[in-house]
């Protein structure tokens, strides 16, 4: 009875464990998101402008082109 007591009080602690966690890392990125989105945004111009430095500019390109000449 007592080996039964200590297996539940050792499931519910990890699942205790694995919450605080789940909680703890939560708030942590809902804390980080506008960093990482500006990080994301910085990046892409800079693609962008090595995109335009490499190609010569702006392409627009129609995807579904060659599709709709059936």
């Amino acid at each position: 009875m007592d080996t039964v007591i200590v297996l539940v009080a050792l499931a519910l602690s990890g699942l205790a464990v694995i919450v605080l966690t789940a909680i703890v890392i939560g708030v942590t990125e809902s804390r980080q998101r506008g960093a990482w989105r500006q990080i994301a945004a910085e990046r892409r111009r800079a693609w962008e402008r090595r995109q335009r430095q490499l190609h010569g500019g702006p392409h627009h390109v129609e995807a579904w082109a060659d599709e709709d000449t059936d």
